[in-house]
């Protein structure tokens, strides 16, 4: 419908409705935010809202993002989404390069931040509005930084909309849904476009916080659980005691020397746990594995994919992986002045219980069984026999797996049943 003045009123009831009813079933989906603002914006045009460009802000908990931009009404080569960086404090950072890497996360935020206070949003919780318009002119430029933007872009008219979550709808700092709305109308948006803005955005915020909560509820799992483990919760596994008895090539790690470390340096224990970290998990991740506990210095994972040959061959791979970049680490926090400290494994390959275990206030979704226990003792082994790798008898026998390997004898495992031999690396196959 062509808009012929500005009495007609815009967006009647069962327009009204329809785009309502919509949304309800978008959120109820779980359709990516892009396509739930694209259809929302797409609707209100054709029920003679004359948007033209929309942004749509929502926070986020993560442990790098602070929540989520999206955008419609700009060019296809324009990014629709993005995650946006954190505008508070920074916080302490680790690696050898921390300083360096403080100062440029601060200089970011600082911008960053600096921005958001020049915002309408920014004003807008600062004075508790929930409805901000603009006409836009010279004269509004110098008011936020945002609005000479939207100007030389063509919008003629600028709305800002806070839908606001009660205390207890609120989680962490995701408490309202932002949204903006400008038009290219000569004459801006009429007193009824912006009636029927307030009356339908409260359903797209909450179809976009349905969204977004979803979303969290899967970071939140992933980066606390575990990739596998987190998805398996997710998905419904979450009854106590209920496991699933599998195969898998089992990975116990541990940093040499950290209470002393921690004795001497307590001030660097975090950043130099961060660090490490960084290396032990990416290599285990980049070869398939699933990381299912940080037990202060030590790391627990399995890897399961393509059968015991594979799974065997992805954690030795991780291993050499993660002592290359453990050494590189060194080397770069030595130059640092930073203690620097070195990692043993154990890996061994057996049946398991994966699942919860725990009592009725407190689960853990991980793995348990005497393979688990045997890991632990066969990754405890390596500071006794001077080696950073062992692997126990039962995983050099799986596959090619021998001549990759070295004995290194037979050892009694504290609480295992039955001496074994171990083997390390054979440094002649691998270099």
């Amino acid at each position: 419908m062509a808009r012929r003045d500005y009495i007609i009123a815009t967006m009647d009831d069962a327009q009204f409705s329809d785009i309502a009813a919509w949304l309800t079933q978008a959120g109820l989906a779980g359709e990516p935010e892009t396509a739930i603002l694209t259809g929302f914006c797409e609707r209100c045009v054709a029920a003679d809202v004359p948007i033209a460009r929309a942004h749509l802000l929502i926070d986020t908990l993560h442990p790098v993002y602070e929540g989520r931009l999206v955008r419609w009404g700009y060019g296809a080569g324009d990014t629709p989404s993005l995650d946006y960086g954190r505008t508070g404090p920074v916080a302490t950072l680790g690696g050898a390069h921390a300083d360096a890497a403080a100062q440029a996360e601060q200089a970011k935020q600082a911008e960053t931040g600096e921005r958001w206070r020049r915002s309408p949003f920014y004003h807008m919780l600062q004075t508790g509005a929930a409805l901000l318009r603009r006409r836009l002119s010279e004269a509004s430029d110098e008011e936020f930084d945002l609005l000479p933007q939207l100007r030389a872009a063509g919008m003629t008219d600028y709305v800002a909309i806070i839908n606001r979550f009660a205390a207890e709808g609120a989680l962490g700092d995701m408490d309202c849904v932002y949204s903006s709305w400008g038009t290219r109308e000569p004459q801006g948006f009429s007193d009824h476009d912006i009636a029927a803005l307030e009356r339908i955005v409260p359903f797209l915020a909450l179809a976009i916080k349905s969204v977004a909560l979803t979303r969290v509820a899967a970071n939140l799992m992933h980066t606390y659980l575990g990739r596998d483990a987190g998805q398996r919760v997710l998905s419904g596994r979450i009854m106590r005691g209920v496991a699933e008895r599998i195969e898998a090539a089992i990975w116990f790690s541990d940093l040499r020397g950290f209470t002393r470390i921690t004795d001497t340096a307590p001030e660097q224990v975090i950043p130099l746990l961060n660090d490490y970290a960084d290396v032990i998990v990416s290599a285990i991740h980049d070869h398939g594995g699933d990381v299912l506990k940080l037990i202060g210095d030590g790391t627990l994972a399995i890897f399961t994919s393509g059968g015991r040959e594979s799974a065997c061959a992805a954690a030795l791979n991780a291993a050499i992986a993660a002592q290359r970049g453990v050494a590189a680490l060194n080397q770069e926090r030595a130059q640092e002045g930073l203690p620097v400290t070195d990692m043993y494994i154990g890996l061994h390959i057996g049946e398991v219980f994966y699942g919860n275990v725990g009592s009725r206030e407190r689960l853990d979704f991980t793995v348990i069984g005497p393979a688990v226990n045997e890991t632990s003792r066969i990754a405890a082994m390596c500071r006794s026999v001077e080696q950073p790798v062992l692997v126990s008898d039962a995983f050099a026998r799986v596959g090619d797996n021998a001549s990759r390997l070295v004995s290194v004898g037979r050892y009694a495992l504290r609480g295992v049943g039955r001496p074994q031999e171990l083997f390390t690396l054979d440094v002649r196959a691998e270099g």
